[in-house]
């Protein structure tokens, strides 16, 4: 979670979901990212994050924005938030 899900919770989301992919751990482990701001909703990851994740091999360009809902804190386990 960060404020406008457009920048740290993409690059998480990306970098985490790499590291659960190589890891082979695919079908056990669910990933997502939000924000707690509603102005992005619907907007690609900032272009500086995508290049600075594409430069570690991370493809952020699947990835749009969404608000965080109250459905997202009863579904996941964790829910870790970065400001």
């Amino acid at each position: 979670i960060c404020l406008g899900h457009i920048c740290r919770s993409p690059r998480a989301e990306g970098l985490f979901q790499a590291k659960v992919t190589a890891a082979g751990l695919d079908d056990r482990i669910e990933i997502d990212s939000a924000g707690t701001g509603s102005w992005h909703v619907g907007a690609s990851p900032d272009r500086r994050m995508s290049a600075t994740a594409s430069r570690y091999g991370v493809d952020l360009s699947p990835l749009r924005a969404r608000q965080l809902s109250a459905a997202d804190l009863a579904y996941y386990d964790h829910v870790f938030v970065m400001d």
